[in-house]
């Protein structure tokens, strides 16, 4: 192979690893699943915390409901 070939490639090679560094959309996917798996992370966590505090919301709107009727 031709030197000046070898050349030609070597810097269309690095041009596009350049641009693809210089790419960020991948950054905003992966702020995207890390705020998911954060969200996760705490509903898991938490769990028996938010069931008790839905029951007692939902057994208030019960209560306040049924004063009405």
């Amino acid at each position: 192979m031709k030197l000046w070939i070898v050349r030609l490639e070597r810097r269309n090679c690095m041009k596009g690893f350049k641009e693809f560094l210089g790419e960020e959309d991948g950054v905003a996917i992966i702020e995207i699943v890390l705020i998911l798996v954060i969200l996760i992370g705490l509903i898991v966590v938490f769990n028996t915390k938010i069931k008790s505090l839905n029951t007692k919301i939902l057994k208030k709107i019960t209560i306040e409901s049924n004063k009405l009727l």
